[in-house]
């Protein structure tokens, strides 16, 4: 089975016009996947003056997908969990650690931490994707 190659999983990801719009990176990592980074402005918080939890599940939910794409899926969110565990002030940095746990043939279950640069859990993701095609092949 053929396997993306990191610019192909990155070229796919920016074709997602949200995350251009929220400002996120698309940062290439050492194993040859990617994460998410934000640096929180004040057009993205809340009424409180703290992230708005819709980007950090648009975050968490793109890094997931994005962790599928690499095992060459392309995938639509059945449900996605989010838990909320600090909150986010505007100027921090927000950073994706997503990871698949369980891989069927059309059903994959991931799991994504939202960390700052000190590797600090501000909110946990769980989703269930199905599996829609291939990215490649």
């Amino acid at each position: 089975m053929p396997v993306p190659t990191q610019e192909q999983v990155i070229e796919f990801c920016h074709s997602n016009s949200i995350l251009d719009f929220l400002g996120v990176e698309i940062v290439p990592t050492a194993d040859g996947c990617a994460r998410l980074e934000l640096e929180v402005k004040p057009h993205h918080s809340n009424p409180y003056d703290i992230l708005h939890g819709g980007v950090l599940t648009t975050m968490a939910d793109t890094a997931m997908g994005a962790a599928c794409l690499m095992r060459n899926k392309k995938v639509v969110t059945v449900s996605i969990t989010m838990e909320f565990l600090h909150p986010v002030l505007v100027e921090s940095r927000i950073i994706t650690n997503a990871k698949i746990l369980n891989e069927g043939r059309h059903i994959i279950t991931c799991e994504c931490e939202l960390i700052d640069e000190d590797e600090k859990v501000y909110a946990k993701a769980h989703a269930v994707f199905y599996a829609i095609a291939k990215l490649i092949g």
